[in-house]
């Protein structure tokens, strides 16, 4: 699915419900991250400070942006690296074509990268005869399925174990068929004997960026997997693809934004793997690339930053609003059809690729403010998604229907002689309809009366 498909958000949800396979798969989500998130949350006392320290290091960036972007790409330039600016996702994917083919690339390996999905760059690479190879195993694995990812930290958390194997023998075609894959070590030994040749044979190996370091020119990635690893230090060049919002200050900033975030997203203290790379390999180096690059890519970010979405470049990708979101809970990644799920998915989706296409999405929300209360950089999503709504309404996106039905609404709630009626005869009404099952649908029948009507019949 490409964001493109936003629009068919409402039958994409239905099929989701009907899908018994995805809703056990969906079942996890609570115990693998809302759970532990809560556990890691407790275990730390001050981890409330940290998250306001955690703002305030991000706020400040983002209103000093232009003076941190510079200084960081000075000091990427200092170690020896190259800073390829990008307006659009086809300035990004022309760059990155242009680095591999100077590198005579056949193969590239790909650390887990969001951006790479917004800018569709696998796609981009195979047309231009470049084989790309993601090495992050739900990345993997999604991959071999043909599938885009359906969570920001957990890309295949919709796919069962025996799913994958479905996929390992229908792509590993030189082992034996008959080889039991039925347990997740056997999975994983068979994905790490099929990635090792890749690594090895790759020119460029493509990652994303948890956080730019505008002090040193650094960029730190977090895994919890050893490809990332092999993928920026084996080839003769790493690509460093990320977003232009991604600055921090510091090193010391960087580490107060790792502590929230593998709490946030895994429920883990730290990732197993933090890694911090600064510049093409040195004299005297053992390992390395032999040219560092970082594409830098603004695709509406820019635009976010100059007005009320500024807040929503705070994200740090951990994925804790998809985990909390009872929408995301019900209904999965792939409902949204758009790269970016769950309540940011909702908020930055409109904003990247337009409201008309994706006006569903915000809309998927019941507002009961769970996605703003976990998320570590306090983003406000419900009021950002309230912006969007109101951008609809002004804009006449919605539905001839659904503005009549609001504007008959709005007629009866000024006029509380009439409304007051109205709504009572509708109560009565509905509850009369729902009276054999107490229900009308999914949703519960009303009592029979309104409150007003409930009150002034009190004791």
């Amino acid at each position: 699915m490409a964001h493109a498909h936003s629009s068919n958000f409402e039958a994409n949800a239905r099929a989701a419900l009907a899908d018994a396979q995805l809703q056990r798969a969906l079942g996890h989500v609570r115990v693998n991250f809302v759970e532990r998130r809560a556990a890691a949350a407790a275990r730390l006392p001050e981890f409330e400070r940290l998250r306001d320290r955690a703002v305030a290091i991000k706020d400040h960036t983002l209103a000093h942006l232009d003076y941190y972007l510079e200084r960081f790409a000075d000091e990427v330039g200092a170690a020896g690296g190259t800073v390829h600016w990008c307006a659009d996702a086809a300035e990004a994917r022309a760059a990155i074509l242009a680095i591999c083919r100077k590198a005579g690339a056949r193969t590239v390996t790909k650390g887990k990268s969001m951006v790479g999905e917004e800018i569709a760059i696998n796609a981009h690479l195979e047309a231009n005869g470049i084989e790309p190879v993601e090495t992050d195993l739900g990345e993997y694995i999604i991959q071999l399925r043909k599938e885009p990812p359906s969570h920001l930290i957990a890309p295949a958390i919709h796919v069962s174990k025996e799913q994958v194997a479905d996929a390992f023998r229908a792509a590993h075609r030189n082992l034996d068929p008959a080889r039991p894959l039925g347990e997740p070590a056997a999975l994983l030994a068979e994905a790490r004997a099929a990635l090792r040749g890749k690594f090895l044979a790759a020119d460029v190996g493509i990652t994303g960026a948890n956080f730019l370091v505008a002090e040193t020119g650094s960029a730190i990635i977090v895994t919890n997997e050893g490809n990332g690893d092999l993928t920026q230090t084996l080839p003769k060049a790493h690509i460093v693809l990320t977003g232009i919002e991604k600055l921090v200050p510091t090193l010391e900033d960087a580490a107060t934004l790792l502590r929230v975030l593998a709490r946030s997203a895994t429920g883990q203290e730290f990732s197993v793997y933090t890694t911090v790379a600064t510049g093409p390999r040195r004299a005297g180096d053992l390992d390395g690339p032999g040219e560092f690059h970082v594409i830098l890519l603004d695709n509406g970010r820019s635009a976010m930053l100059a007005g009320n979405l500024r807040d929503a470049l705070r994200c740090i990708r951990c994925g804790a609003c998809l985990n909390h979101c009872p929408v995301y809970q019900a209904v999965g990644g792939h409902a949204y059809g758009a790269v970016y799920s769950g309540p940011i998915g909702a908020v930055i989706t409109p904003a990247l690729h337009g409201l008309a296409g994706a006006r569903h999405l915000p809309n998927a929300s019941t507002f009961c403010g769970r996605c703003e209360e976990v998320c570590p950089m306090r983003i406000p999503l419900p009021r950002l998604l309230r912006h969007w709504r109101e951008a609809e309404f002004e804009r006449h996106l919605q539905p001839a229907v659904s503005r009549a039905a609001l504007a008959a609404w709005a007629f009866l709630a000024r006029r509380p002689r009439i409304y007051g009626p109205a709504a009572a005869l509708a109560a009565a009404v509905l509850s009369r309809l729902g009276r054999r099952h107490g229900r009308l649908g999914s949703l519960p029948a009303p009592a029979g009366a309104t409150f007003q009507q409930m009150w002034r019949r009190r004791p």
